[in-house]
């Protein structure tokens, strides 16, 4: 039995069998440790060259910024780039998951609710990978002469859905490598795009949006990119070192994510402006460029959205492992792909593609930025000080009430203050609408947090050596 009352088979020294990992949210021994913090930053480059992220810029004009409005949108909301730079540390230091770590901060009991956002958050960011997939290869078929019949979706749906399965399946490393390969070839392609693209964008004198907009855009820009992943981050850099630098770590993540986040976004900025009738990210983005170009593209999308799916469907898997959910990792990530299948066809059959992208982005901040106000405010609190392995397991209580209450507060403070098409929020609407709702969840998590845990001492932050008592309580499962 694990620590977290999981069992588990035995296993080797590499906490694998052959090309599988075998890990889920237990702790990973200094002896299974690989990988380098530039590794990890290839792998966040990888993820972040992806169409979907060009699709992102595209909302920031869609949304009714012009374009220097747009511009500052992505400056500012890719800034957040640092909390998942941060969030990175707690992986190597205590040897888990982001949740596994949020046990420490919300209780054993208490973390089940807000990992279960975290799944739900994961789930729709499959979806839009899936449906973004799906949209690519029907449009490489009607290239062909084939007719995309409802048939043919389902079968899209059900075939990506069953192809973007293996490589979560394999692990943690089968991902790194897999999206550290992409990173170079995609780039390579964004890069002929934009030379493409530069001569028919006119910028001119747009109107610009209003305030509440341009608020509006830079909470998407932070929840569609550093927000959005910072939960995952711990679940990769996890298998690094203890040793490793934290300065230098936080720094290659916050970097490798955000810089390509903000280039593409502003290809996508650029592609707007040259097409303001795009109606979705597939024949919008594709109708600008020569033939042979579209068909390179559409095919980089589907497999781009297999590789981004395999880091969503990983940590969606050990999430659930956090929620309670009595599986093994690989079985999580089946749910997880049933699930994301069916939700996947019902906004391919609606296509409402957009409006699906701007509600669900926007709808997430409530629950993760007053998360990133919690988990960042204990990490500062207690050092980076982690338990070591199940031999220095701390005391975890079953239910934090500092933690809770802060994450609670932090939610209604950003149900206030945001701004969606089918909720706007009392204080946004005496704000003229404008959505503070990812600043305001942050501060309200962080400062309630800190202020409701004064004077304790964070749990697990006994010196090395020192033996804690643990209760049976603290490691059941149920």
């Amino acid at each position: 039995m694990t620590s977290d009352g999981m069992a588990v088979e035995q296993r080797d020294d590499t906490g694998s069998r052959g090309l599988v990992e075998q890990r889920g949210i237990e702790y990973i021994p200094e002896s299974e440790r690989r990988g380098t913090v530039r590794h990890l930053g290839a792998m966040w480059s990888g993820v972040i060259l992806n169409v979907l992220t060009v699709v992102y810029g595209t909302l920031m004009i869609a949304l009714g910024l012009n374009w220097w409005q747009a511009v500052l949108a992505v400056l500012i909301g890719n800034l957040t780039w640092v909390f998942t730079g941060v969030v990175s540390i707690a992986g190597p230091a205590a040897g888990t998951t982001t949740f596994g770590v949020s046990r420490l901060v919300y209780g054993h009991h208490g973390v089940r609710p807000i990992a279960f956002f975290n799944w739900i958050m994961m789930l729709g960011y499959e979806v839009l990978d899936l449906v973004l997939g799906v949209l690519a290869a029907s449009a490489l078929l009607r290239m062909a002469g084939v007719e995309v019949s409802t048939a043919i979706q389902v079968t899209l749906v059900i075939g990506l859905s069953v192809i973007q399965a293996v490589l979560p399946l394999l692990g943690h490393a089968a991902i790194t490598k897999a999206l550290s390969a992409l990173a170079i070839p995609c780039a390579v392609i964004f890069l002929i795009m934009a030379w493409l693209v530069a001569g028919k964008v006119h910028l001119g004198d747009q109107q610009p949006g209003s305030l509440a907009m341009f608020f509006g855009a830079i909470a998407v820009t932070a929840s569609s990119g550093a927000l959005g992943w910072a939960p995952t981050a711990a679940d990769y850099s996890r298998y690094l070192p203890r040793t490793v630098s934290k300065v230098r770590l936080a720094t290659t993540v916050a970097l490798a994510g955000g810089i390509p986040q903000v280039l593409l976004m502003f290809l996508g900025i650029a592609i707007a402006v040259a097409m303001p009738s795009a109606t979705d990210p597939v024949s919008g983005l594709s109708t600008v460029f020569p033939t042979w170009l579209v068909v390179i593209y559409l095919l980089m999308v589907v497999v781009q959205m297999l590789g981004l799916n395999a880091v969503d469907l990983y940590s969606s898997g050990v999430t659930l492992q956090i929620v309670g959910l009595r599986v093994q990792r690989w079985q999580a990530v089946l749910v997880d792909s049933v699930i994301c299948a069916i939700v996947g066809l019902s906004v391919v059959l609606s296509g409402s593609f957009y409006q699906f992208v701007n509600n669900f982005l926007l709808f997430m901040i409530v629950w993760f930025a007053p998360w990133v106000g919690v988990f960042t405010a204990d990490l500062v609190r207690r050092r980076v000080i982690y338990p070591v392995g199940a031999d220095e397991a701390p005391v975890v209580s079953l239910w934090s009430v500092p933690a809770l209450t802060a994450q609670f507060l932090g939610m209604l403070a950003s149900v206030l203050c945001i701004n969606t098409t089918v909720f706007v929020g009392p204080l946004a609407s005496m704000m003229d609408g404008a959505d503070l709702s990812v600043i305001v969840g942050i501060v309200v998590g962080a400062a309630v947090y800190m202020a409701l845990s004064a004077g304790t001492k964070p749990a697990g932050t006994t010196p090395a050596g020192t033996k804690t008592a643990v209760t049976q309580s603290d490691i059941a499962t149920n």
